[in-house]
């Protein structure tokens, strides 16, 4: 199977429907099982992944740069660094003052990332946090520099609001400087409000295409979260309780399942649908830990939902 990429903004990156989410490597699947789950990526016919220099930190006894040294030693492997558009960010604290979007450490950052993904380039670089201590001019100029150096081929940004991301495109057209060809906010099913109100009509009208993350909001899409004692039983579950367990998140949940009865698919299948269907999206970031939920993913990408569909899940995830 191939799926027709789609640019990323107005970069010379064309990628797939759906990007996979490198969260999990070197964290909820051990080596062999992240290699098998990239070969799958791309015999499935996608072609994108992202990660970034802090995954995976938070887990006791790492350092960061576990991800980015797995998807290193699978590219070494497999030798498929051509087929792959490969994203990766910086900016989170990695420890001994290593953090934020100083252009000495953007130079420092990127090499790093480099040797532990073993390849000479980045497709998409992209800045994990906003930096509001260093001007945008000096964020942007150092990126630029790392594109013109070929170690960058386009660069993006993450978590950034509105107001901060209208100004950093702005700045790279008035100094005629390397511009933010992505986003990747927080957006699915739930979480709509923010992205929906300012950062979406944004980036459809300055053309930077959206790879967004939580597309399944941290697993609760799947409909396999319904009690405090279903969010117990996974390693991410916990990040579920008190956002999404609630009347509004529960309604949301009891219409995929509808629709998904409806197509014969799963909820989460449904969940990833829905945003392939929402202006401006590129290429919506969901993670899998098994060849089976991956397989779901690409089904995903093949799902087309009506207007009655779409309908009843905009219905149900309107805001108390």
């Amino acid at each position: 199977m191939s799926f027709p990429t789609r640019p990323l903004g107005q970069s010379p990156l064309m990628v797939s429907p759906l990007c996979f989410g490198g969260n999990v490597f070197g964290w909820t699947v051990d080596p062999s099982t992240s290699f098998a789950l990239l070969d799958a990526w791309l015999g499935s016919g996608m072609n994108f992944v992202d990660t970034a220099d802090v995954y995976s930190r938070w887990v006791p006894g790492h350092v960061g740069g576990e991800s980015e040294t797995l998807i290193g030693q699978w590219l070494q492997k497999s030798g498929k660094r051509k087929q792959l558009v490969l994203a990766t960010k910086l900016g989170k604290d990695m420890g001994d003052g290593k953090v934020g979007l100083h252009p000495k450490y953007i130079k420092q950052a990127v090499d790093a990332s480099l040797t532990r993904l073993q390849t000479d380039y980045i497709d998409l670089y992209q800045t994990h946090d906003d930096d509001p201590n260093i001007p945008l001019e000096d964020v942007l100029g150092t990126l630029g520099e790392l594109i013109q150096a070929g170690k960058v081929r386009a660069i993006g940004a993450s978590n950034y609001s509105a107001q901060r991301l209208a100004e950093a495109l702005d700045c790279s057209d008035r100094h005629r400087l390397a511009r933010f060809d992505s986003l990747q906010p927080l957006y699915n099913l739930y979480d709509r409000a923010v992205f929906e109100k300012e950062l979406q009509p944004l980036c459809v009208a300055r053309n930077v295409g959206v790879i967004n993350f939580y597309a399944l909001a941290a697993g609760f899409l799947t409909g396999k979260y319904r009690s405090e004692a279903d969010v117990g039983k996974s390693l991410r579950g916990a990040k579920t309780t008190s956002l999404y367990l609630n009347p509004r998140g529960l309604r949301i949940v009891d219409a995929l399942e509808q629709v998904a009865a409806q197509y014969k698919a799963q909820p989460s299948e449904v969940a990833i649908a829905w945003l392939l269907q929402q202006a401006g999206i590129a290429a919506p970031i969901a993670s899998a830990t098994s060849l089976v939920q991956l397989q779901s993913l690409v089904t995903a990408a093949t799902l087309q939902l009506d207007a009655a569909a779409l309908a009843t899940l905009d219905d149900a995830s309107r805001e108390d």
